[in-house]
């Protein structure tokens, strides 16, 4: 009976608050502007999080957890022997053998918290099946390569141990390559051309959905357009940076070409090598991501030790630069959590305006309810009954405002947002109690009014 009377109530209250609400529709409208946009915001901050996470998941994937990653410098700069100051000269003068398959072994076999070394030589070329040419990165590697690059062959099977010690000419290909070549058929068993050698499919890689901010960020090809090969076939059937060219060197630079500019007593100049690495990036992956940093240091020290003193690579660990950014993401999230809790707050206050300047103005109106038998509860109820109906009014609208606008950031700007039912639910929880807890303060001051008083109120 009493749950009955007290259902009565609400109900009353709520059918008089909504009279009251759509009689002042423009200042209802411009009380809940606050919370429109703070709801609007929170479910963008959140859906923001949310992709950036995902993103980070999705690139923590790709780069492995305990991966180092060393790349080769190419010698590129052409520089004049008088031109130098004798350090750096004696430096650029001396030979180095560049990043090869000997360092993955000297790795490997000296280095104890290292379990796995993936070489990779790239070759931009072409592959031709019926007359037709598409363009591909042809990639050479070991048996390491799938497992540290969290790559799984969907179709087919991996090198065996007899494919890739006899540089037999057989190749995995990425997705793309598969729907392009062979449409609506599988590749395994057939043969491609890739450049001038045949290979035959033995497997298909699973397709990986790489956005273009990865593969600018961390260096990510799209692995669905490559044909891998054992690099021991790369090397034998392709291209092997490590044997020396037809063209006559000068050795008196320590192996550096030099060439005069002036004659036989002219000044010299340092001819750059090109690219005179054998592979182009290794993948070391270590047993323990809390010996990441000291690996690399031994790495850097071994590698620098083994070319001569010279520095002509570069070691990165790609989960500190994905730390780095979801630290910056992180900063951005708490910047607009700030901004969305500002706007609460407004909003909140706002309603909290509106409702005491509505007591004053009604205050003839909460004497005459309270001469006829209404209780302090129940203007108090009736005041209540209002705010919470603007904040959810203004909520269901930020809502709809926050859906649009976490679409809207992701058309602009590339970053990728991700909505979820429990952000829409928290930001409706937040702005029903925003006007809960603001319009207390109003409801308890109508409810204190003296009948008496109120009604002779002018």
């Amino acid at each position: 009976m009493i749950d009955a009377i007290l259902v009565e109530k609400l109900k009353s209250n709520f059918s008089e608050a909504l009279r009251v609400i759509t009689t002042n529709k423009v200042r209802t409208f411009l009380t809940s502007l606050g919370i429109i946009f703070g709801v609007a915001a929170v479910i963008t901050m959140l859906a923001i999080g949310k992709g950036a996470e995902k993103e980070i998941l999705a690139q923590l994937e790709l780069v492995g957890v305990n991966n180092i990653v060393i790349t080769p410098i190419p010698d590129e700069k052409e520089d004049n022997e008088e031109g130098e100051s004798s350090t750096s000269a004696n430096t650029s003068k001396r030979f180095t053998k560049g990043l090869d398959l000997l360092d993955v072994e000297n790795i490997k076999k000296h280095i104890p918290s290292v379990n796995q070394v993936s070489p990779e030589i790239i070759l931009d070329t072409y592959v031709t099946n019926n007359g037709f040419q598409n363009s591909v990165k042809l990639i050479g590697i070991n048996e390491s390569y799938f497992s540290t690059s969290n790559i799984t062959i969907e179709t087919g099977k991996n090198f065996t141990d007899y494919q890739l010690k006899n540089a037999l000419p057989v190749c995995i290909i990425g997705k793309k390559i598969e729907k392009k070549l062979f449409t609506g058929e599988s590749a395994i068993g057939k043969n491609i051309k890739v450049k001038d050698v045949w290979l035959e499919v033995i497997g298909v890689i699973e397709e990986k959905l790489i956005s273009d901010k990865a593969q600018e960020n961390l260096g990510i090809r799209d692995l669905n357009q490559d044909v891998y090969i054992p690099v021991k076939t790369f090397l034998v059937r392709y291209k092997d940076r490590k044997i020396i060219s037809d063209k006559p060197i000068d050795f008196s630079g320590g192996g550096i070409i030099m060439v005069s500019s002036g004659g036989s007593n002219g000044p010299k100049k340092r001819v750059p090598r090109g690219n005179y690495h054998q592979i182009d990036k290794l993948t070391v992956q270590v047993e323990n991501s809390d010996q990441l940093k000291s690996t690399a240091d031994i790495l850097s020290r071994m590698l620098k030790r083994n070319h001569n003193n010279v520095l002509d690579f570069e070691i990165s660990i790609p989960i500190q630069l994905l730390k780095q950014q979801q630290k910056t993401k992180q900063i951005f999230n708490i910047v607009l959590s700030i901004i969305a809790g500002i706007s609460l707050l407004i909003g909140g206050i706002g309603i909290m305006n509106i409702m005491l300047a509505s007591v004053l103005e009604r205050t003839k109106e909460i004497g005459i309810i309270r001469a006829i038998g209404a209780t302090q509860e129940d203007v108090i109820l009736q005041f209540l009954s209002e705010s919470v109906l603007i904040s959810i009014g203004g909520g269901i609208i930020g809502i709809f405002l926050g859906i649009i606008s976490s679409y809207m950031v992701e058309a602009a700007t590339g970053i990728e947002t991700v909505l979820s039912l429990n952000s829409i639910l928290l930001s409706f929880v937040v702005a029903t109690l925003i006007g809960l807890i603001f319009g207390i303060a109003p409801a308890r001051a109508a409810a204190k009014k003296s009948p008496i008083e109120a009604i002779r109120y002018e």
